[in-house]
C-alpha cells in the first residue's frame, strides 16, 4: 500500500516543465539511493529529459536533518541566482526550498518551486505564495488501507489477501491549500466530534 513513487516523480517532472519552460533546475533530495525517494527523483529527471525541454537538471543532496537541508538549500541557491526553478523529493528538503524561496523573495523573481508532503509549514509557505505546489501522497489512506486489508484477513479466515494498491497523489496548489490548513474534523484536524466534511465543489 503507498504511492508509486517513480510514476509520481514522473507527473512532477511533467509540473515542472509546465511551469519552468526552461533554464536551470534544481531537484532536492535528502539522501540519494534511499528506496523511498529515490525512485521520485529518477523519475522527474526522466519526465524533464523525454519532454525536451531546454532545462539543466542539477540533483543536488541536502541530508537528512532539516537544519541541515535547508542551509544546503540556501548555499546551493547562493551558488546558483540564475535558478529558474527548485524542487524536492522529500518533505524535509521540500520545507527547506520553501524558506529560501521565502527568505530571497524568489516567488516574486519568478523562480518556481514545489515538492512533497504535507508539512505545516510547507502549506503555509505554499498559502503566503512562496511555492508552487506539493505532492500529497495520501498518507491517511496508506495508514488506512492496511488496518482494512488486515480486517478483512482476519474475518475472511484468511481466504482475502493483502492487496497491492496504489494510493495515488495529489497535487495542492495555493488555489487548493486552505482545505488542508482549515480541516476540522476526526478524518485529519483535532476535532473530536463526528461529522460529513463535504468535499469541494
Amino acid at each position: 500500500v503507498g504511492q508509486d513513487l517513480f510514476q509520481s516523480g514522473v507527473e512532477m517532472g511533467n509540473r515542472i516543465v509546465d511551469i519552468v519552460g526552461e533554464g536551470l533546475v534544481a531537484l532536492f533530495i535528502a539522501t540519494p539511493g534511499q528506496l523511498n525517494i529515490q525512485p521520485r527523483i529518477d523519475g522527474a529527471r526522466q519526465a524533464i529529459e523525454d519532454s525536451g525541454a531546454n532545462i539543466e537538471i542539477q540533483q543536488v543532496t541536502t541530508g537528512a536533518e532539516l537544519p541541515e537541508e535547508r542551509s544546503r538549500i540556501e548555499a546551493w541557491y547562493n551558488g546558483h541566482k540564475d535558478v529558474a526553478g527548485m524542487f524536492a523529493v522529500d518533505a524535509g528538503s521540500t520545507q527547506g526550498v520553501a524558506q529560501v524561496m521565502e527568505q530571497a523573495g524568489l516567488a516574486e523573481r519568478g523562480v518556481k518551486a514545489g515538492g512533497y508532503d504535507l508539512l505545516p509549514e510547507i502549506l503555509q509557505l505554499m498559502k503566503a505564495g512562496h511555492i508552487d505546489f506539493t505532492i500529497d501522497q495520501q498518507p491517511y489512506l496508506q495508514g488506512f488501507l492496511p488496518i482494512m486489508q488486515l480486517y478483512l484477513y482476519k474475518i475472511s479466515g484468511g481466504v482475502t489477501g493483502p492487496a497491492e494498491t496504489n494510493t495515488g497523489l495529489i497535487f495542492v496548489t495555493p488555489d487548493t491549500v486552505d482545505r488542508y490548513l482549515e480541516t476540522e474534523s476526526r478524518f485529519e484536524g483535532d476535532s473530536e466530534q463526528q461529522k460529513i466534511v463535504k468535499a469541494p465543489a
